[in-house]
Order: structure tokens, then C-alpha cells, then sequence
């Protein structure tokens, strides 16, 4: 049943809810001699965390993504600041980790115990990924350790030491995990996709950031991916509907075990819930925004930039999102888009803050799940969300190969372009990108400035796919931040065009439903259907009467640190409780050692 193994281990993470490392009370009460002797042992002291490490940040805010406030990363300078306590430093699951690595040989059946110890260096490798992106060099911990122990206040150890660690890991795990599939447990193909996405963020951190051995884990990721990819277990979803197909994979209530390799359970009968409906309709939950910068990126239907069109700077809604790559229109409201009983739905400013509003994960809240239920809950929703899914890993694996310079086009067509098969889009030519890099993607206010060599026009298409396809799967951060392309958050968060004042047909059926009109001049006569704004008062243009939608336009943002802001800060606290923590470069936080 959905979601039963985390219903199932209640009772007992009651008892083993784990703490900080330096807690004295002890992990559990429950008696060693008694517990950790059979398998249903182990499961349960394991469950806790699947759905403590295994998450997706659908909101997550970004140089693609903005709400109403925006995040402190996007405005930069001193709204980043060291925290007391948290900001990300917990290792409540590494505690339970390693008890379960040091009380597993106490089960009677060994070939759980042997299952069971791949899982858990499974979530201890997902674990430390986590950290190495977040705070660089960590203090490395593989044992079960009392809070007396002095080890809890060593140094931090080196990356390089704490990714061979993780590399041991997730090799054991790809080893001793089941290789059946299995879309609400991890098995050995999560464990192939985990060690294909941590070796390509380690391989392009050291690429783009400067640092030895960038090729070996590029190699490692590679091989990883193809491994999957050879294991013929896994496709992408697809029913020959180009114009459907990717937002269904989404929306609907069941992971597709063909694609989502290891998935996040949710289920309506059991009120298990997100909130990502809720996310996109209603105006309380930060009025989420796609930004004209991602928007532009995506293709034409014919395969050629939508920035070689003529006047495409100024084109309207209606027209900039005609005959266009088909995930844009599955991923954003456009004209002929429907909801409520096949009703067409306007573009309404009080959802989004700069016009291009998501719909991806969203699920309608007139189906037969939602039905009968109280308005507060019709932004609930039940679809699963996925953890590793196949497209990410066909994206990978190009990626790795585009980085070590040893892509074909046998590689292309066996990623990029099966990805575009699915929603009808021609295939990628390598020859044909890199002899013509997209200028918009190499631009300063646009792009990436630090892409160079023979592969540069291929990465670039690569970086433009994985953008499109993965949008709001939370890659977007940690991509800037491998690519060591931060500038990119500080470049222009526009929506968009209005050429003045005027009505709009935003729905493309033939009538009006938005009236800009200027500042200081009498409000029309109010027209049924057509939400009416005032320049400057209600909706602010980049122009001034005309121009993008420039929501932030009054948000002084400072920008992003290169020398401070690729790694976050290690609190105050954990700091002062063990001064043998070096703080991370360009963050002061007042300790003086």
C-alpha cells in the first residue's frame, strides 16, 4: 500500500527519533539485545528515512523561479547571514545510520543484514552529498558514537576523503542492493542514479571551480548512468502524445514505474499529502513565476532558438509561445489552457507575480480525488513526486561525456534526443551545436560566460535541456553552483511583455480578459471577464508604460558573492561548541579561532 512502510514505523521512530550528535540522551530505549535480530527489525528502524533524506524542492527559488518575496540567495549580501543554529547542519540521520551499520550483524538472517547495510550506505552516501554541497569539507563520521566521544569535535575532513567514503558507499549499495524494480524503495538502479548524479556534481565542481581528479568522477558518473541505461529496466513515459505526455508524467496520482526509478510516495486515501497544487492556484503561497530569461530558452517546434525569431524581445504572450518546444505549454499556462469543468483560464496576476505561472506537478481540484473537499484542502495533492528519474539520469550521462570531451552522437541520440522524442522535438546535432554556440545562451545577461572548448556549443544544449526538462525538481541551485555560474542568479528577473496600455487576449479565444491602462487615468467601465490593471499601481513594466512585467522592480538587490556564496555558513553554535570547525571562506560570524 502507498506509503505504508512510513505508517508502519511510527510506533517504533517514536522511540528511536534520532538527535543531534552531541545529545546525551541515547539514540533509543529500546534494548540492543532485543532488537535488530529479524528483518522486519531492520526495516523499520530504517523507514524513518525515506521520508527524512528523500525529498523534492518544487518551490525551490531560482534565476527560472521567483515568487512574490524573494529568497535570500536571489537577493544576495547581507540577507545571507551566519545562523545560530540549523541552516542545515543536522545529523539526526547519520546517527541512525551508523546504529543500524553497528547493530546490524546482530540479525539472524544475513542476507538481510546484507540488504539492509546496502540501504543504509545507500542514505549515509545520499546523506553526505547533501552536506558536501551545502558546506564543502564535513567531519566524516562512519561509526556509532557516544556523546562522550571526542571525535565529535575534530576538524572538518577533506572533501576529497569524504568522497572516497561515499564512493565505497554507494559501490556497496549498487553491489547489495535488490535489482528488481521497485518505484517506492531503493534498489541497486537508485543506487546506480545516485552515484551517476553525485560523481557528475563532484566531476564539474572541480572542472569549473578548479581542483584535481574532475575527470575521474566525470568517468565515474558516465559509466554509472550507462550501466542503467544497459540495463534496459527503465524508459521514459510516453503513450505517442507529445502534447500530454510530459505533463501527465507529473500530475497523475501513481509514480510511473517506467521512468521514476525511486519516487516519493504520497496517497489520498491516507491523507498522505504536498502542497504543490496549492502552490500554483492559490495567491497565498508566493504567486510563483517562471522568468522571461528561462522562457526564452526554450526551442522552437522546429528545433531552432526562439531568439533568432524576428522581434522576439517584444512579442506578446500569445504569440512568444506559438509553436514552441511542447514543455513549455505543459509546464506553464498558455493560451487554450483549461481547468474547472474545461473552462479556459486567463493569466490572473494575484497567481503569479510575472506571468509565465507553473502548472507542473499541479492536479486539477475539480477531479474525483478532490471532490466533496472543503476549500482549504483543495490545494492538496496526492501525485508522487520523483527522487531519481530516468530523463535525469539520460541527462547526466551526456553531461559527464559532454565534460570529458568523449561524446558522440551515438551518446546524443541515446539521451538528449529520446528526450526530445517524447514530446516530438527534432534531435540535437552535435556538429551543428558546436559549431554554432547559441549566442543567447554565451550572453552576459543571459547565459553562461565560462563554457569554453571544442564541446562548448554541445554543453551549452545540454545545460539548456536539463533546464527544461528538470525544471522545478530542485536541480537549478546546485547546477549554478557546480558549473560555478552564481553571476547567472543575478542576472534580470523579468516577466512578460506588455507594449502599454491596452486589452489582451490572454487565452487566444478571440476576447479580451486583460486591460492595462495608465497611471492616473480613469478605470474603464468594468467588463465581465477581464481583469484590469493600472500601470505602475497594480502591475509595474520594465519601461515604465511599457516593457516586461518588473514585479522586483524597487528590490535592491545586492548580488552574489563569488567568494563567499557557493558554500553556506556552519552555525554560530555548532561553532562554539567545538572551535576545531573552520568557518567556511567570506562568512563572519564573530568567533574568533
Amino acid at each position: 500500500m502507498k506509503r505504508l512502510f512510513i505508517i508502519l514505523s511510527v510506533a517504533i521512530s517514536v522511540g528511536l527519533s534520532g538527535c543531534e550528535l552531541l545529545d546525551k540522551e541515547p539514540l533509543s530505549q529500546i534494548s540492543e539485545e532485543n532488537y535488530f535480530k529479524n528483518e522486519t527489525d531492520l526495516q523499520m528502524f530504517t523507514n524513518p528515512l525515506y521520508s527524512s533524506i528523500l525529498n523534492l524542492n518544487f518551490s525551490q527559488q531560482s534565476d527560472h523561479n521567483v515568487h512574490m518575496t524573494l529568497s535570500d540567495v536571489l537577493i544576495g549580501g547581507n540577507r545571507r547571514v551566519v545562523p545560530n543554529s540549523g541552516g542545515g547542519w543536522d545529523w539526526t540521520d547519520l546517527r541512525r545510520i551508523n546504529t543500524l551499520l553497528a547493530k546490524v550483524d546482530q540479525c539472524e538472517d544475513q542476507a538481510a543484514a546484507i540488504r539492509y547495510s546496502a540501504l543504509a550506505r545507500f542514505f549515509r552516501a545520499m546523506f553526505y552529498f547533501d552536506k558536501i554541497k551545502r558546506f564543502g569539507d564535513v567531519p566524516w563520521y562512519e561509526t556509532d558514537l557516544s556523546p562522550s566521544d571526542e571525535s565529535l569535535y575534530k576538524a572538518r575532513d577533506s572533501r576529497e576523503l569524504v568522497m572516497s567514503k561515499m564512493i565505497e558507499d554507494i559501490d556497496y549499495a549498487i553491489a547489495n542492493l535488490p535489482a528488481a524494480r521497485s518505484v517506492y524503495r531503493v534498489n541497486r538502479w537508485a543506487a546506480l542514479a545516485l552515484k551517476a548524479q553525485f560523481c557528475l556534481y563532484e566531476g564539474t565542481f572541480r572542472k569549473y571551480h578548479g581542483g584535481s581528479n574532475a575527470d575521474y568522477f566525470l568517468e565515474l558518473s558516465a559509466t554509472a548512468a550507462k550501466t542503467l541505461i544497459d540495463g534496459g529496466v527503465y524508459r521514459l513515459y510516453s503513450t505517442g502524445n507529445p502534447d500530454d505526455d510530459y505533463v501527465t508524467l507529473f500530475s497523475q496520482d501513481n509514480a510511473n514505474a517506467d521512468e521514476y526509478i525511486l519516487a516519493i510516495n504520497y496517497d489520498f486515501g491516507l491523507n498522505v499529502r504536498h502542497s504543490v497544487t496549492a502552490y500554483t492556484l492559490q495567491e497565498s503561497q508566493g504567486r510563483p513565476s517562471y522568468t522571461k530569461k528561462f522562457i526564452n530558452t526554450y526551442l522552437m517546434k522546429d528545433g531552432t532558438p526562439f531568439t533568432q525569431q524576428t522581434g522576439w524581445q517584444t512579442m506578446t504572450f500569445t504569440d512568444e509561445v506559438k509553436d514552441r518546444d511542447p514543455r513549455l505549454s505543459q509546464s506553464i499556462r498558455t493560451p487554450g489552457f483549461a481547468w474547472f469543468d474545461g473552462v479556459l483560464l486567463p493569466l490572473q496576476f494575484k497567481y503569479t507575480v510575472d506571468g509565465y505561472q507553473p502548472i507542473k506537478f499541479t492536479q486539477d481540484p475539480t477531479s474525483p480525488a478532490h471532490s466533496g473537499q472543503s476549500v482549504d484542502r483543495v490545494g492538496y495533492s496526492w501525485n508522487d513526486l520523483p527522487v531519481f528519474r530516468y530523463a535525469e539520469t539520460l541527462l547526466n550521462y551526456a553531461e559527464a561525456k559532454a565534460e570529458l570531451g568523449t561524446l558522440t552522437q551515438a551518446d546524443i541520440d541515446l539521451s538528449i534526443n529520446i528526450i526530445r522524442e517524447r514530446v516530438g522535438m527534432p534531435g540535437l546535432d552535435m556538429a551543428r551545436a558546436n559549431a554554432n554556440p547559441d549566442p543567447y545562451l554565451l550572453s552576459a545577461e543571459t547565459g553562461y560566460t565560462n563554457v569554453s572548448g571544442a564541446n562548448q556549443g554541445v554543453i551549452l544544449e545540454i545545460r539548456r535541456e536539463r533546464a527544461i526538462e528538470l525544471v522545478q525538481e530542485g536541480f537549478r541551485i546546485d547546477d549554478l553552483v557546480r558549473w560555478k555560474a552564481g553571476y547567472c542568479i543575478d542576472q534580470p528577473l523579468l516577466g512578460i511583455y506588455f507594449p502599454g496600455p491596452g486589452e489582451y487576449d490572454l487565452t487566444g479565444n478571440g476576447s479580451p480578459d486583460l486591460l492595462l491602462y495608465a497611471r492616473g487615468a480613469a478605470k474603464p467601465a468594468d467588463i465581465l471577464g477581464v481583469e484590469m490593471y493600472e500601470i505602475d499601481v497594480d502591475i509595474f513594466l520594465s519601461e515604465g508604460t511599457s516593457g516586461n512585467v518588473f514585479y522586483h522592480r524597487n528590490i535592491a538587490r545586492a548580488g552574489f558573492n563569488e567568494g563567499r556564496d557557493y558554500f553556506y555558513p556552519i552555525p554560530i553554535n555548532e561553532r562554539s561548541l567545538n572551535p576545531n570547525l573552520a568557518q567556511n571562506p567570506g562568512w563572519m560570524d564573530g568567533l574568533n579561532f
